[in-house]
């Protein structure tokens, strides 16, 4: 009977000293409850309580990512928009995220969709696409506000997505492409501005000298003679050109032929004087 009794009692101790032992690992905190109020914080590491009287809760202190569902959102200039975002918080009062709140996790998850819902709601539809930046930067502000009272330390909010109406999407791709033409036709006018300015200047230079202008429409003809099979037919003002540029080099050649001949000096190996040779 005796074995019995002491196999109960180690049974029971050993159950006891069981339920006194507990673990905080090194990313948590344990809040200590003694008869039903706190009675402090446990540190990490291998920690004692008294079973029955002593109720210890585990806190993490990880940054947690908490997901902000998509829901359909009115901006201030009248669009539908379907808005998802992402949120990063931590615990930094372990007893106030207990003892304030019951379901710290629930409360910011729905806190940051009003949140959400009421920020981009002040933005138009080019705001909210635009300054995405400042959008999350408000969120994380106003969500600090309110749970600071928990012991919660809000760290990141980012907009993950934002949905636009298939006719807003379409009429978005129209305005991208309006502004692409526009950029092509001022760049198209300003390679034509250039053009006409180089024309000037060349047709400046050709008045200026006529015999250049006449060697250019040689020139051209020159370019078109290489198709055989190409006929062309010349202007009457072409041909008169063509004669005086004939003329031209005519009168040239005249003027080269007739200037007179100079005497060829030559001297002779016997006593005489110079003989003069015609060139």
């Amino acid at each position: 009977m005796s074995g019995y009794v002491i196999a109960i009692v180690v049974a029971v101790a050993l159950l006891l000293l069981g339920l006194s032992v507990k673990v905080v690992k090194q990313y948590e905190q344990g809040v200590l409850f003694r008869l039903g109020r706190v009675r402090e914080v446990r540190m990490p590491g291998l920690r004692l309580i008294i079973p029955l009287v002593d109720v210890l809760h585990r806190v993490t202190l990880r940054i947690i990512t908490l997901p902000i569902q998509s829901q359909g959102i009115i901006t201030k200039d009248n669009v539908s928009v379907d808005v998802s975002a992402v949120a990063y918080f931590k615990v930094v009062d372990a007893v106030k995220s207990v003892v304030a709140i019951e379901n710290v996790y629930a409360a910011i998850d729905q806190i940051a969709q009003t949140t959400l819902r009421k920020v981009v709601g002040q933005h138009t539809l080019d705001q909210t696409l635009s300054e995405t930046d400042q959008i999350n930067i408000d969120i994380r502000k106003i969500l600090d506000i309110t749970t600071v009272e928990w012991g919660v330390e809000v760290t990141l909010v980012e907009l993950k997505d934002i949905q636009l109406p298939e006719t807003m999407k379409r009429a978005m791709a129209k305005q991208a492409e309006a502004e692409r033409e526009k950029r092509a036709k001022i760049i198209n006018a300003e390679g034509e501005s250039l053009a006409a300015a180089a024309l000037g200047d060349a047709s400046d230079t050709m008045m200026a000298h006529p015999l250049a202008l006449q060697l250019r429409n040689l020139q051209t003809l020159a370019e078109l003679g290489v198709d055989k099979n190409t006929t062309v037919v010349f202007p009457a003002p072409l041909m008169s050109t063509i004669g005086e540029l004939g003329n031209f080099l005519a009168r040239e050649a005249s003027a080269v032929s007739a200037i007179p001949a100079q005497p060829v000096v030559r001297k002779e190996p016997v006593n005489g004087g110079p003989v003069a040779l015609p060139r």
